[in-house]
C-alpha cells in the first residue's frame, strides 16, 4: 500500500526520518486490482491493506470498492494505527471492507506516546469505538509486547477488550526488517503472555483459525470472548504460513523475513499478459522454501546462538504486516 506513516513507533519505525519510496514506484490501485485478480484464481480468498499506515493513501475507500467485486474475494481487512480511523470507518464499511485491526500497545497515554512518539491514544480510541458503530466486526486490537516497555500493560489490555467486545491480539516482540535493533532478551514469549493473562483469567486453547492462521486463539473460560497470540519466536508456524506479501514498491514477498522479493511491479508494467504472470505467481508460490522463524529458533537455541545483525530484511514499513 505506503510506507509512509505518521507514527514512529519504536519496534517497527524507530527514526525520526526516512527516505521515501518515490511515489512513481509505489502500485497504483489499478495495479494492486490487478494483481488480487491474478490471485484469486490461485486460490487466495483474503485480502490485508496495510503499510506503513494505509490510511494516507487517497482515496482509499475506492480501493476497497474495487477489491470487493473482484470474483473470488471474500474478505477484506485492513490494519491500522486508528489515527484517520475516526473520519473514514464508515465509508470503509460502506465500501466493503469487512473487518479490521487497530495497534495498540498501551492504554496508558503517556506510554503510549512514548512508544509512537506522534500519536494520540484518545485520537485512536475513537477511531476504534468509530469503526464498532459502522459496523466492521470482528475488531481486534494488536499489541507488541516488549520487556521493559510495556508488559505490564498485558492484563489492562485483555480488560479493556473483555469490557468492549474487542479481540486482542498480542504479539512477540519480533526481528522484523533491521530498523529495531531487536534483542531476543526484548522479547515477551508466549508462555509467559499466557502466564499472566491466565492467573486472572483462565483460559481454553482454540488453536489457529482455519489452521493456518499466525494466531493462536484461546477462549476465556467465563464465556467473555476470546484472545490472540503470535508467537513467531518462541513457537515458529513456518509450515502452516499461507500468507503472501505485495509490498509498497511492488515486489512479491512470500516471508515476513524476507531478504528480498520478487519483482511483480516490473511484469506489471511491461507488456507481459495475464495469464503469462499468474504463471509466473504460481510458480513462485509452490516453489516457496521460506522458514525463516523455524531457522532462527534452531539458531537461538544452538550453541552459536542467533545474531539478528547478519540478516538484512525488507523493513515492515515497505512490506506490510
Amino acid at each position: 500500500m505506503t510506507d509512509r506513516c505518521n507514527f514512529r513507533c519504536t519496534y517497527c519505525m524507530p527514526f525520526d526520518h526516512y527516505d521515501w519510496i518515490n511515489k512513481r514506484e509505489i502500485l497504483t490501485y489499478e495495479e494492486i486490482c490487478r494483481v488480487v485478480r491474478l490471485a484469486a484464481p490461485l486460490g487466495v480468498r483474503k485480502i490485508r491493506l496495510t503499510g506503513g499506515e494505509p490510511l494516507l493513501r487517497r482515496d482509499l475507500p475506492d480501493l476497497v470498492r474495487q477489491l470487493s467485486h473482484i470474483p473470488g474475494i471474500e474478505d477484506i481487512a485492513l490494519t491500522t494505527n486508528g489515527s484517520r480511523l475516526g473520519d473514514m470507518a464508515g465509508a470503509l464499511r460502506s465500501a466493503g471492507l469487512n473487518r479490521i485491526n487497530v495497534s495498540i500497545d498501551s492504554l496508558d497515554p503517556e506510554r503510549f506516546t512514548h512508544i509512537t512518539k506522534r500519536g494520540d491514544l484518545d485520537n485512536v480510541l475513537k477511531g476504534l469505538f468509530a469503526a464498532r458503530e459502522a459496523g466492521l466486526d470482528p475488531i481486534k486490537i494488536n499489541a507488541v509486547i516488549e520487556r521493559g516497555v510495556n508488559e505490564d500493560d498485558v492484563l489492562p489490555l485483555v480488560e479493556f477488550g473483555r469490557e468492549h467486545g474487542f479481540v486482542m491480539r498480542f504479539i512477540e516482540y519480533m526481528d522484523v526488517g533491521t530498523a529495531n535493533a531487536w534483542r531476543l532478551e526484548r522479547t515477551v514469549p508466549k508462555a509467559e503472555i499466557l502466564e499472566r493473562i491466565g492467573a486472572r483469567y483462565p483460559l481454553d486453547t482454540l488453536g489457529r483459525g482455519d489452521g493456518n492462521a499466525p494466531a493462536v486463539d484461546f477462549a476465556f473460560r467465563d464465556g467473555k470472548g476470546t484472545v490472540g497470540i503470535v508467537a513467531s519466536v518462541t513457537e515458529p508456524f513456518c509450515g502452516t504460513c499461507s500468507r503472501g506479501r505485495l509490498t509498497a514498491d511492488g515486489r512479491f514477498v512470500t516471508c515476513l523475513f524476507s531478504r528480498t522479493g520478487h519483482d511483480l511491479k516490473a511484469r506489471l508494467r511491461s507488456d507481459a499478459g495475464d495469464d503469462e504472470t499468474g504463471r509466473w505467481l504460481e510458480a513462485i508460490w509452490t516453489g516457496r522454501t521460506d522458514r525463516f522463524s523455524a531457522d532462527r529458533l534452531n539458531a537461538i537455541q544452538s550453541p552459536d546462538g542467533y545474531d539478528p545483525g547478519e540478516h538484512d530484511k525488507i523493513e515492515m514499513i515497505t512490506l506490510g504486516g
